[in-house]
C-alpha cells in the first residue's frame, strides 16, 4: 500500500511523485511535497510543564514568579489565567492577566487547571 497523500483537491488515492511534486493522475492536480510535510506541522501540540496537552480557552496557574519586562510588577506563583490563546512563537501563550494586562508566556512555565 503506497503512503503518498490523497490529493486535495479530488482525494483520489492513486496520487505518485514526480520530482519534488505530487500529482494526480484523476483530475491533473499537482502539489508540492512541501506544502504536504508542513500543513502535518501546523497542528503542533503545545503542552504544560506537566505534560499536559494545553488547547484555547483553557485556564493555567502560574507556577513560577514572572518579572515582567520594562515593568516593575511581577506575575505571582499560583496567578490565575482564563482563557488563552495559543500561538506560534518562543512565548506559545496569549492571554490576560488581571492588574497586569496583556502578556504572552512561555507553556512551560504554567500548569493546566
Amino acid at each position: 500500500m503506497s503512503d503518498l497523500p490523497h490529493c486535495p483537491t479530488c482525494n483520489s488515492e492513486y496520487t505518485y511523485q514526480d520530482g519534488e511534486m505530487y500529482v494526480c493522475p484523476e483530475c491533473a492536480h499537482e502539489w508540492p511535497q512541501v506544502a504536504a510535510a508542513k500543513s502535518e506541522e501546523d497542528e503542533a501540540i503545545i503542552k504544560d510543564s506537566n505534560g499536559n496537552i494545553l488547547s484555547d480557552g483553557d485556564s493555567v496557574t502560574v507556577i513560577k514568579d514572572l518579572k515582567v519586562k520594562g515593568s516593575s510588577s511581577v506575575v505571582k506563583v499560583g496567578t490565575k489565567v482564563k482563557n488563552i490563546r495559543l500561538v506560534d512563537g518562543d512565548h506559545d501563550i496569549d492571554c490576560k492577566i488581571e492588574g497586569i494586562g496583556a502578556m504572552k508566556l512561555k507553556s512551560g512555565f504554567v500548569k493546566k487547571i
